[in-house]
């Protein structure tokens, strides 16, 4: 049996219509009718009919990309009952790897991270904080610059400028206060950043001003019950692979003011000797990075029936030899 990982992409990779092509699949329209119910309103027509505004929303589209992640694996699960030898998530993608593993179910995650989402935007003013990609520049490089302009900005525990995900050896993503970041994107371009792009999102995520967000979701993990995963989960803040359910919640917890690691994650599952990784959900974000990152490694989609048809070409074969 060919061993294969299975990862799940977070916000960004969400747009209207993301599940049309899946038609009346009856484990997608279950998934969709689970997280609806869990939520109180019709996520299926959201999914569908937007708008685009109100799914880019962070309390929207968290949960929205969470049951686009798990209907795509529901469906692989399904139909073929090959499950990966581990799983990993990029941010929010995390919470769709538990569900996955079975720490979570989909009905306890959907109103889980919709909390996240609100606690998050809540704890930073729209507009207050920024996120920008620098392309083209060393990470260390990168963090020295936000540690300067930091320094720069004296040190005031609202004004700060951090490296947040680690996409790829040369992409890395810095979020803080509007000032910080607007300054580090001149100080990291002088330094030899090809380009560092705004990023369209409504609160600086998985910086140090989310921790009033994290305190909340602290709280509110202690409420949801969790099970042992079935499955190795690679997770972003530690890169590790938890069993114990506390130490799960308490790595959630951090994860929300902590730095997303995913050039070693997707290190970790090559670690294991997996070379097959399967993005599970809309687009091929995470594929690109997976490339980037070891362009040794199999990067292979998952969103749609006709990509299901080519996963199951790809890997049954290896799995009935």
């Amino acid at each position: 049996m060919q061993a294969f990982a299975f990862v799940f992409p977070g916000q960004g990779s969400q747009s209207m219509g993301m599940l049309d092509a899946w038609g009346d699949h009856p484990v997608v329209l279950e998934a969709l009718q689970e997280v609806s119910d869990a939520l109180g309103e019709n996520v299926a027509r959201l999914i569908k009919d937007g708008p685009k505004e109100a799914l880019a929303l962070t309390m929207n589209t968290q949960p929205v990309m969470l049951v686009a992640g798990v209907a795509a694996y529901r469906v692989w699960m399904a139909e073929t009952g090959a499950a990966p030898a581990a799983v990993a998530g990029h941010s929010l993608g995390e919470y769709s790897a538990l569900v996955a593993a079975g720490v979570l179910t989909l009905a306890q995650a959907a109103p889980l991270v919709r909390f996240r989402a609100q606690a998050m935007q809540d704890a930073v003013p729209v507009g207050v904080g920024a996120m920008a990609a620098i392309l083209g520049l060393d990470a260390a490089i990168v963090m020295e610059g936000c540690a300067e302009v930091t320094k720069e900005l004296g040190g005031a525990a609202d004004e700060v400028v951090e490296a947040v995900n680690f996409n790829d050896p040369l992409q890395t993503v810095i979020a803080g206060s509007k000032a910080g970041v607007e300054r580090a994107c001149v100080v990291l371009k002088a330094r030899g950043a090809k380009r560092a792009l705004p990023l369209p999102v409504s609160a600086p995520f998985h910086s140090s001003l989310m921790k009033p967000a994290a305190a909340q979701l602290r709280e509110k993990l202690k409420s949801v019950e969790f099970l042992a995963p079935q499955i190795a989960l690679i997770n972003n803040v530690d890169v590790a692979i938890e069993t114990d359910v506390d130490r799960i919640r308490d790595a959630l917890y951090r994860q929300a003011f902590g730095p997303v690691r995913w050039v070693e994650c997707v290190q970790a599952l090559k670690a294991r000797g997996l070379t097959t990784v399967v993005e599970c959900g809309p687009g091929k974000v995470l594929l690109g990075t997976v490339k980037r990152i070891d362009p040794q490694l199999n990067g292979v989609a998952l969103s749609d029936p006709a990509s299901l048809a080519e996963l199951k070409s790809l890997l049954l074969g290896a799995i009935h030899e």
